[in-house]
């Protein structure tokens, strides 16, 4: 049945902004995705919201180092990577999209793997503030957005999904055929709704944290 998340504390809630990057956001950056840029003024305004209603907000960025050593095979996966063109740590590219910047009280957690979870002290953080609920946003709905809520709801944590506050790419043919960003999108949404999380808007999320 469909998971549901029936209420939202504020200050038992965290929102998670999954690696919204110049690299994967930036116009013409090496892996933008156009939803992600697309979302930026809806997604600003809600974590603005969120932060008014006490939400904590923690932002991820996908990071390697340039000497390669914590790259696993992303390197086999991704060209930009592998050719040192993205997500390099240190660089513009790796920092959080300027229509998103940090605000005082907010933090950034370093990953380098598709969860947020992977080998950082996000799951400290949140524990160490008390939080049970956490909000999923970012970029890619099916990948770090998707992983990040499945490691929340692995370790007991309510998992509220933004439809409307994720994003992600077309998929080319790698031998059993092609998805439009779209297509990719909406497939996520559906699994997640059916395993892992509570699939609402951004409005519908901030509707329930006011009552």
């Amino acid at each position: 049945m469909p998971y549901q998340c029936e209420t939202i504390d504020p200050k038992a809630t965290a929102v998670v902004v999954v690696d919204m990057q110049n690299d994967f956001v930036a116009p013409r950056a090496p892996m933008q995705s156009q939803q992600a840029l697309d979302m930026v003024p809806r997604l600003a305004q809600t974590l603005q919201n969120c932060r008014d209603l006490g939400m904590k907000v923690v932002y991820t960025a996908h990071v390697h180092r340039p000497d390669g050593s914590d790259m696993g095979l992303y390197d086999d996966l991704y060209e930009p990577i592998a050719k040192r063109e993205a997500l390099i740590d240190g660089t513009p590219g790796a920092e959080i999209y300027s229509g998103l910047t940090p605000e005082p009280g907010d933090h950034v957690v370093k990953k380098h793997r598709y969860s947020g979870f992977f080998a950082t002290d996000l799951d400290l953080l949140l524990r160490e503030w008390g939080i049970t609920t956490v909000v999923i946003a970012g970029t890619t709905t099916e990948n770090c957005c998707h992983a990040t809520a499945r490691d929340a709801m692995f370790r007991n944590y309510k998992v509220v999904f933004l439809s409307d506050g994720t994003g992600t790419v077309d998929y080319p043919d790698a031998g059993v055929g092609s998805l439009t960003a779209d297509e990719v999108h909406q497939s996520t949404l559906v699994i997640m709704s059916n395993s892992t999380a509570h699939v609402m808007s951004c409005e519908e999320m901030l509707e329930l944290a006011r009552t």
